[in-house]
């Protein structure tokens, strides 16, 4: 931890979830008013909230350690383990394809190995591969900016994780309520494929972090690793069904992760001497 500073995480997460639900409820409402797709101006603020709340937090600090610190986890990509890539580009995917095989047997079709011929919803004047982009750049640019490190100053990595994993669920709420966005669209195909998106942010919030930790707490793997999540759940043909699955999958994983490395979620060494 930094030393000399204490984390305020019920600021932070106060803040962030205020000023992203106002703009998202805004944007909301103006999407089932206007066609132009110019909601996405008042969106977009809402998704760049945990990052620029990070900034503030880390700069007004006025603690040069904790600014330092962002910033080398930031630019060195020296703390991306090599080791670790095949887990950024294979543990998604893999995760889909065990999905996709475990549906075969329930009625699921094979034409989910297909590629998809376009992405599942829209958002407005922007492309949705681009707002893939931002969203995973934005997100982790804030969650593991500040966000994170400050509920690990307080817990475990395996308490942090979960708390952290419940709380970014809970973000997307207004998702819901946007026309045409991925979340729309899902809960008014099945009530219950929207319950299943909120559920299954868990696990992967769980999973995204221990990437980051295993990584000296790597801005740029947190990032990548959360954008190739999103192109996989877009890239194959997958029905909702089967992403239901995937989120048992999901859970499996990160229970035999945590398990592998059970000695780093539990430990409690990094909070002795901290500043809490």
């Amino acid at each position: 931890m930094i030393p000399n500073y204490k984390y305020k995480p019920g600021i932070y997460y106060t803040a962030t979830f205020i000023v992203t639900y106002v703009l998202w409820f805004a944007g909301a409402y103006v999407s089932f008013h206007d066609d132009s797709g110019l909601y996405m101006l008042i969106m977009l603020p809402g998704l760049m909230a945990p990052f620029l709340i990070s900034l503030v937090m880390i700069f007004v600090s006025k603690n040069s350690d904790l600014v330092k610190d962002f910033i080398n986890r930031l630019i060195n990509l020296r703390l991306i383990e090599p080791k670790m890539l095949p887990v950024f580009f294979l543990l998604m995917p893999f995760s889909v394809l065990v999905s996709i095989f475990l549906s075969l047997p329930f009625g699921g079709s094979v034409s989910q190995f297909q590629l998809a011929e376009d992405f599942s919803f829209s958002a407005g004047f922007v492309p949705v591969l681009l707002l893939l982009i931002l969203a995973a750049s934005f997100e982790e640019l804030g969650w593991r900016g500040y966000a994170f490190d400050s509920l690990q100053s307080r817990h475990t990595y395996f308490k942090a994780s979960l708390i952290f994993s419940i709380l970014w669920s809970l973000w997307h709420f207004p998702m819901m309520f946007v026309n045409n966005s991925y979340q729309y669209e899902i809960f008014q195909e099945n009530i219950w494929y929207g319950v299943n998106f909120f559920v299954s942010i868990i696990p992967m919030g769980m999973i995204i972090s221990w990437i980051c930790i295993k990584n000296g707490k790597s801005i740029p793997a947190a990032i990548l690793f959360h954008l190739l999540t999103n192109l996989s759940q877009e890239v194959l043909n997958i029905s909702q069904t089967t992403k239901c699955i995937q989120t048992f999958v999901l859970f499996v994983i990160a229970a035999a992760i945590i398990a592998y490395d059970k000695e780093l979620f539990f430990s409690e060494k990094h909070l002795a001497g901290g500043a809490n």
